[in-house]
């Protein structure tokens, strides 16, 4: 933020419509929403140009399981150009395969806490 950048957070509008990324910085004012998770009381919905996602689950090709409510593959895949994707998780959390189904958006990196240089 230093340097110039900006923080958007995801918040979920309804169940099975894209996630809509809210402009936020600290002190900014946070509400509790779906699966009392805290996000942006107002502030402007933005498209980031780079989008971090937590995994539950990743394989060698950068397919990843979330937390099973397609919401970061439905809101890829609306997004009217495709930000650097970024995911998140414990290095335990590889497997041989998540037999990615057509609606997958692969990450283009997932980093985790493993020593080491990210998987790109």
């Amino acid at each position: 933020m230093e340097r110039g950048g900006r923080i958007a957070l995801p918040v979920v509008i309804e169940k099975d419509a894209p996630l809509e990324f809210r402009l936020w910085k600290p002190g900014d004012p946070l509400e509790r929403g779906v699966w009392n998770i805290l996000v942006p009381s107002g502030g402007p919905a933005v498209l980031p140009d780079i989008v971090i996602a937590p995994i539950v689950g990743f394989d060698q090709t950068n397919f990843r399981l979330g937390h099973g409510g397609g919401f970061f593959d439905r809101t890829l895949a609306a997004m009217p150009h495709m930000p650097r994707k970024i995911g998140v998780g414990f290095a335990t959390a590889r497997v041989t395969t998540i037999y990615p189904q057509p609606h997958d958006i692969p990450m283009d990196m997932i980093i985790t806490d493993e020593a080491g240089v990210p998987r790109v």
